[in-house]
């Protein structure tokens, strides 16, 4: 099964950064300047960013973003310069990411939770020359001798002394700059698990595949409205949220930050119809004593990925909304975000599958020995496709090692089936080996995201003398339950050594990184040896 019996744009095999051949759309804009002024062009006066009480139309955006990239000019900037953003979700944050396209710059994007070295170490390994950031933020931002390279800082406040805000008083750009496809749009550092990040580069090709890939699969049109919920710095955010609703040129409404009483009431005020969160979000709306008192009828598209949704939560979403599809989505900062979706309509008949290849997608699963394995047999997944990016930023022997003729290493064990259904287990790094035995974390948070109390769970290693690891479980309860009912529920759906020995039950959220990724590595540190 794939995507052909849907109406997709036609695609073509095409060269892409030198020595890979991949499909691509055989139309498209040709940077990600010119998709946003396709939307200009396509619905000029509807409704682009709507932010509190501030609202933009797509012809106010282009406008606003282009005199930004003015002021940039004015500062000596030069294409290909690097400007870096630590800005929350707000307006500022898409209208520099525009003005940087306009003016041939790359982004770098920063989490607002970074501290100062983590900063000071991606400012430098960029050679970022202009900082755009939250005025409150300013304590964080290394000083000159810590950042040599750093010219300019440009802090974004509320108030009318905001240093952006001048910066935008500048006189109009005449004509936006000269950029070719491959030509790196953005950089976006990835948390690494040993040594220091790697700064994925999203080429403005990269960029606009993966935002005509959200916008064909899913029907989206200039009538989409959707919220930013998860963090813009992240890809999801900037691409599956900004760069999408650019593409169909709907409206973009921004949310500080995640809280489900409130996004509700901007849900059902606001008639949004497409979002992209992670399941707990969905299950924490879903837990709001007034959920039945918001009109949430337009709301058609709930995209999610990074963990299972649990099938209380799709069967509650589908008696109280029926008219909402979820669609599971998987895929990477590596991949510009989508490297599969699972059509709205198969959702609930292939719950433990993260959805089909994208469109010109191609996943293939290796075994240790460097060779595909069979059909639905277990392995790395390995991604090439149009929105896989040329690479890490001055880090060659990265890229040589995580690269091969096109295809990313995900580093996640997978497996495709006979149907093209893509599942997705584990890290390789998070694979629990008890005496032997491989359990995948993936497995048992699925089984246990069944459980009508279980909000979400994660699964991680314990270590024992004997066997080597055993199985924990960390579980976010809704209702009051033991964990006697949790293993046993367990145990009537998985082999016996893959149910969790130890349980530990919370009703906090599990901790996540800037990303929405679970931290099991603190999750880890809190066990012992027993």
């Amino acid at each position: 099964m794939d995507w052909s019996q849907h109406a997709l744009p036609p695609m073509r095999p095409e060269p892409r950064f030198g020595d890979r051949v991949v499909p691509a759309f055989a139309e498209r804009p040709g940077s990600l300047w010119a998709m946003i002024a396709d939307a200009v062009a396509e619905n000029g006066d509807g409704e682009a960013l709507v932010c509190g009480t501030t609202r933009l139309s797509w012809r106010e955006v282009a406008e606003q973003s282009a005199k930004v990239a003015a002021g940039f000019s004015k500062l000596g900037l030069a294409p290909g310069d690097r400007v870096a953003i630590l800005l929350g979700n707000r307006i500022e944050f898409v209208l520099t990411m525009f003005a940087a396209a306009h003016a041939g710059l790359v982004t770098v994007l920063l989490s607002t939770r970074q501290q100062k070295p983590e900063i000071a170490y991606v400012l430098n390994d960029c050679g970022a020359r202009c900082l755009v950031h939250e005025a409150t933020l300013a304590d964080r931002i290394p000083d000159a001798a810590g950042v040599p390279g750093l010219a300019h800082r440009i802090a974004v406040s509320d108030d009318g002394a905001s240093q952006f805000a001048r910066l935008r008083d500048s006189a109009k750009a005449q004509a936006p700059a000269e950029v070719r496809e491959e030509d790196t749009a953005m950089i976006l550092y990835t948390s690494g698990t040993t040594g220091r990040p790697k700064g994925a580069m999203l080429a403005h090709c990269n960029i606009i595949h993966s935002s005509m890939v959200f916008v064909s699969c899913l029907k989206l049109t200039k009538a989409d409205r959707s919220i930013a919920a998860v963090p813009l710095a992240h890809v999801t955010g900037a691409v599956a949220n900004v760069t999408t609703m650019a593409r169909c040129a709907g409206a973009l409404i921004i949310m500080p930050e995640f809280k489900a009483a409130e996004y509700l009431k901007v849900a059902a005020r606001e008639r949004v119809s497409y979002t992209v969160m992670v399941p707990a979000m969905y299950n924490l709306c879903l837990m709001q004593p007034d959920f039945d008192s918001y009109d949430l009828s337009s709301w058609r598209i709930g995209g999610f990925g990074g963990a299972p949704m649990p099938i209380a939560t799709i069967e509650k979403l589908d008696a109280k909304i029926p008219g909402l599809k979820l669609a599971n989505c998987y895929g990477a900062t590596e991949t510009t975000s989508p490297s599969t979706l699972m059509p709205g309509e198969l959702t609930a008949a292939h719950i433990d599958s993260v959805g089909l290849p994208c469109p010109g997608a191609e996943i293939v699963v290796m075994g240790p020995d460097g060779r595909e394995v069979p059909r639905g047999e277990i392995g790395e997944l390995w991604i090439r496709s149009a929105s896989v990016i040329k690479g890490y930023w001055n880090n060659p022997k990265a890229t040589a090692e995580s690269f091969t003729a096109g295809f990313w290493h995900s580093g996640d064990l997978g497996s495709v089936d006979a149907d093209n259904f893509v599942r997705v287990f584990d890290r390789q790094k998070d694979m629990i080996n008890r005496g032997g035995l491989k359990i995948y974390s993936a497995e048992v948070e699925s089984v246990l995201a069944g459980h009508p109390a279980v909000v979400e769970s994660a699964i991680i290693a314990k270590p024992c003398p004997v066997l080597g690891e055993r199985v924990h479980a960390v579980i976010v309860t809704r209702a009051e339950v033991n964990a006697e009912s949790l293993r046993a529920w367990c145990a009537e759906r998985l082999s016996d050594y893959k149910v969790p020995e130890t349980v530990a039950l919370t009703a906090e959220p599990l901790p996540r990184n800037a990303n929405g990724k679970v931290i099991k590595r603190q999750l880890r540190e809190g066990l012992s040896v027993s």
